[in-house]
């Protein structure tokens, strides 16, 4: 399969809004690939080669593509993903000079259209709207099977790639092949927000409610002295944390998989903050001597599998109980279940006052929907919000294609009079924002580049966040940790945004270095 036609399939599915289109269109061009190129097409129209991250810049990519683009569709699948484990691979001295080499090579053989395509998919920008959801109902209607065996085989095998190369090749037995296996992670079940306690049991009547920790999700499994650790992004993490294997070693049961969450704690019990506990995560080299300044706690909730028996279709309630027998109670995250407005609401202001998010409602009947964000989980945070400025805004991509979307955000240093940037989003903006926000920063522009508009700082937009974290790609050393548009303020002007002073006030509070140290 040329790289041509993946490349018009991503356009025809960013270019609607259509769910049925979408599916359509992946269906078809799945289906025209070969065998060996069916997993190379679901990684790419999802957004990232089959090797991750390559670990490529925008400096770099600007340079590989300043030279004369291909008249003519040349380029493979295959090709393309034989260049990228090429590129993966090259490592040491002069790497990056290799690396550039090889990259105009590969963008000297593209269209600019499929220039374009390469360098969004290299930088991870590359949001065409094939979503796994509707990835998904592609491969099912490729296939010609129900969606619901395919998602349930994505869901157990946590690799979308290959459950699609088993549907289209081998059909249903092909997909009978995935079930639990130990030391194979599931994908997590993931939430979806409620404004409130009394949101949550509106939604779902009597639910579980449990502190809502922010620390690093951690998948445990265990079979007889063996236990390995995964990340939420399936990646095995089981030397980085010995306390997590220690208690999972502990527990009576076998042929376990636990789904629980590891945190760093003050002497206090208070958490420290998420920047913090990452720390463990990121070093492999003197885990004991980091595991003494820096212990991690860690605090299971739900039990997917027991005795090698998958317990993911049962419901809420006897999963709980299940987990209850076999964990101890300073291993288990505290929780109350109840259908009590007051005592629901009690419980999520008892978790954020001892510094915790929040909490999560879950549904008692709800089955483990791995890797969804179904209505079954529901997170109940407490937020943020400054009033800051915007300094420019990225042209988007697929559905936001015309329209100014990802905003940079800045706060106002009296100091210099200047303004400071805390970090970007896209999110929380309606198609009406995105039009209405084009045409505003279009007539405040100062200048542009490729890929951005900068412009006169002007316009306060008010921004909900969950926590600010150290940044050394900002000049005041902070950054806005999941950020979202909640209205513009166009009753206030520049003078009236938040200061920096104001920001690193938060950052201490939430137990942070001083404003001195950031």
């Amino acid at each position: 399969m040329r790289l041509i036609d993946l490349v018009e399939a991503s356009a025809a599915v960013g270019g609607t809004r259509s769910r049925l289109a979408k599916a359509t269109t992946l269906a078809d061009v799945l289906a025209r690939a070969g065998p060996e190129e069916v997993g190379i097409a679901v990684a790419f129209l999802s957004g990232e080669p089959r090797q991750g991250r390559i670990g490529v810049g925008y400096a770099t990519l600007r340079e590989a593509r300043g030279g004369p683009a291909a008249a003519t569709p040349e380029l493979t699948l295959a090709e393309v993903d034989a260049a990228l484990a090429e590129l993966m691979a090259v490592k040491g001295k002069g790497a990056g000079v290799e690396r550039l080499r090889r990259l105009r090579a590969l963008f000297a053989r593209a269209l600019p259209a499929e220039q374009d395509f390469l360098a969004r998919l290299l930088l991870g920008e590359l949001r065409q709207g094939a979503l796994e959801g509707l990835m998904v109902e592609g491969i099912a209607r490729a296939a010609g099977l129900p969606a619901a065996d395919v998602r349930r085989a994505a869901m157990l095998s946590g690799d979308l790639a290959r459950v699609a190369e088993a549907a289209l090749g081998d059909g249903a037995a092909g997909l009978e092949r995935f079930r639990i296996e130990l030391f194979r992670p599931l994908q997590p079940m993931l939430a979806q927000p409620a404004e409130d306690a009394d949101d949550a049991l509106a939604r779902l009547g009597a639910a579980a409610f449990e502190w809502k920790l922010d620390g690093a999700r951690v998948q445990v499994h265990k079979s007889g002295g063996e236990v390995r650790v995964f990340t939420r992004q399936l990646n095995e993490v089981t030397g980085a944390v010995p306390e997590v294997v220690e208690a999972a070693q502990a527990l009576p049961g076998d042929d376990l998989v636990l789904d629980g969450e590891t945190i760093a704690l003050r002497p206090d019990g208070r958490p420290h903050p998420f920047q913090i506990t990452m720390r463990r995560f990121g070093r492999r080299l003197d885990v004991d001597a980091l595991r003494r300044d820096l212990p991690l706690d860690v605090f299971f909730f739900d039990l997917l599998a027991a005795g090698g028996e998958a317990l993911i279709d049962r419901p809420l309630a006897e999963r709980a109980r299940t987990l209850v027998d076999l964990v101890p109670e300073r291993y288990r995250i505290p929780s109350v279940t109840t259908g009590e407005s007051d005592v629901a609401a009690a419980f999520v202001a008892d978790a954020i006052a001892r510094g915790h998010e929040g909490a999560m409602a879950k549904a008692l009947d709800a089955p483990y929907e791995a890797g969804g964000r179904g209505g079954g989980w529901l997170k109940v945070k407490q937020a943020h919000t400054l009033d800051l400025v915007v300094l420019a805004a990225e042209w988007g991509s697929g559905r936001r294609s015309g329209f100014l979307s990802n905003l940079h955000l800045g706060a106002r240093d009296p100091a210099n009079g200047g303004f400071v940037m805390l970090g970007k989003t896209f999110k929380g903006l309606t198609d009406k924002a995105l039009a209405w926000q084009t045409e505003r920063f279009l007539a405040l522009e100062i200048a542009r580049d490729r890929y951005t508009v900068y412009v006169r700082p002007e316009q306060v937009v008010e921004i909900a966040f969950n926590e600010l974290q150290t940044s050394p790609h900002y000049p005041g050393g902070l950054a806005l940790r999941f950020a979202r548009v909640k209205r513009y303020r166009d009753d206030k002007g520049p003078g009236d945004a938040d200061t920096i002073d104001t920001v690193r006030q938060i950052f201490a509070r939430q137990g942070g270095s001083s404003a001195a140290e950031t």
